[in-house]
């Protein structure tokens, strides 16, 4: 199943979350990891000598804690700190993306949902406002789901009239999908009726990722769509990375929150990109 989101989260990083009362340090390092997690996951960034404070343990037992979570590609450590939260070189986590701008993502999942018709054949990318998408898709069936996202075939398996195609590859911790030669074999051999995917920042009107080979495996699932659509709320016009890999008039529509800028909907239109705006609500 996909992973829990507090109803109590925020859409918005970067607020603090109130410390465990009292030392923890009769907690297990599994308990442990869990609770620093949703601090820092919360938060969006934390001192690590506030954490050590926070549970009563050394900092040298913190620092092995964030080492394991690390590896899991959750957090990351950085000059004393621990962030969930993304730059221009590394991703967030999946953990982190879910609660971010979540009631937007809601909105622009519910207006790709209405794009799509019983028999179609769609590509979901690694993107949790793909997951929520893809939790709307048993109200569509027969449909044919493909995706290298662990957490989609998770949300999918099993559901009545769905057939699921996992596009194999190698999984990658830091963002729980799965990636390389493979992955791109298998969506050279498949043609799909749609695509919905989202990148993490748009900078001069053209999609770009911190990762190269997310990059490359989402121009590949674009080159094996008839139809493509693009799922971004107004946060990713803010936001820079890396690597290029589409530009925003390669999509056929661009769904976008109530949030976005007028100016950022009227120029994409003025370039003649089909743009639907997301009402929070709607549906």
């Amino acid at each position: 199943m996909t992973t829990a989101v507090s109803s109590a989260s925020q859409d918005e990083p970067g607020t603090p979350r109130s410390a465990p009362r009292g030392p923890q340090r009769q907690r297990r390092p599994s308990e442990r990891h869990d609770a620093i997690t949703e601090m820092v996951l919360g938060s969006g960034s934390m001192r690590i000598e506030d954490l050590a404070e926070a549970f009563g343990v050394s900092t040298m037992t913190v620092h092995r804690d964030l080492d394991t979570l690390e590896a899991r590609g959750i957090l990351r450590k950085s000059r004393g700190h621990v962030t969930a939260l993304a730059s221009s070189l590394i991703e967030s986590s999946p953990e982190y993306r879910a609660r971010e701008h979540r009631t937007a993502k809601e909105a622009i999942a519910r207006a790709a949902f209405d794009l799509v018709e019983p028999g179609q054949a769609i590509i979901l990318d690694d993107s949790t406002t793909g997951l929520h998408l893809a939790g709307m898709l048993p109200q569509r069936q027969p449909i044919t789901v493909i995706t290298n996202f662990r957490r989609v075939l998770d949300e999918l398996v099993g559901e009545p009239g769905i057939a699921l195609i996992s596009l194999g590859g190698q999984h990658y911790q830091w963002c729980d999908a799965y990636m390389g030669a493979l992955t791109h074999n298998a969506l050279h051999s498949i043609r799909a009726d749609m695509l919905f995917m989202s990148t993490p920042a748009i900078t001069d009107d053209i999609c770009f990722h911190q990762h190269h080979d997310a990059a490359l495996v989402k121009r590949s699932m674009f080159d094996a769509a008839a139809r493509r659509v693009l799922m971004v709320d107004s946060s990713k016009f803010r936001k820079r990375a890396l690597h290029a890999h589409l530009k925003l008039d390669q999509f056929n529509v661009i769904i976008v929150d109530s949030g976005t800028p007028p100016d950022d909907i009227s120029r994409l239109r003025d370039k003649g990109i089909d743009v639907l705006v997301a009402r929070d609500g709607d549906g």
